[in-house]
């Protein structure tokens, strides 16, 4: 079974916008609106300065997506890459989707020297994630988020 990487499209926009939607329903139990959502993720996919989607195929279906955006760093004078909106479909869980996904952001940081550095967050109560990000060598031992959202 191989796992395809590749940058999202507009046509893509249907499948993350429901994988957003239950993505937010299972780790957060929030409910969010298709209304803002597929307008905003509409937006990312039409300007790669606000965000970049990539999926990951698996036979040809769609397994599984995230979302990167840039934040620069001062301290290194080189941009840091957030993943974000990570959502992988259930049957295709425990399958090596996400870490296809985050090998993929990893080896686009190590090519340029443009890039310092991944990072991402994560709901503190997302335990299943945080083992998949520690197996990757990510730590969360460093920052603390906190966040103020209207």
């Amino acid at each position: 079974m191989a796992i395809k990487i590749r940058k999202a499209t507009i046509s893509d926009l249907p499948v993350i916008v429901d994988f957003m939607l239950k993505m937010a329903k299972e780790t957060e139990d929030i409910i969010l609106s298709s209304a803002i959502l597929s307008p905003g993720i509409e937006s990312g996919l039409k300007n790669s300065n606000k965000a970049e989607y990539f999926i990951a195929e698996i036979d040809g279906k769609i397994a599984g997506s995230l979302m990167i955006t840039k934040e620069w760093s001062d301290w290194r004078n080189a941009w840091v890459l957030w993943i974000q909106s990570v959502y992988t479909v259930k049957k295709y869980r425990r399958m090596g989707v996400y870490k296809a996904l985050y090998n993929f952001i990893e080896k686009k940081v190590e090519k340029s020297q443009e890039y310092c550095g991944i990072r991402l967050y994560v709901d503190s109560t997302n335990r299943t994630a945080i083992k998949v990000y520690n197996k990757l060598g990510m730590n969360g031992n460093h920052y603390k988020l906190f966040e103020r959202m209207y």
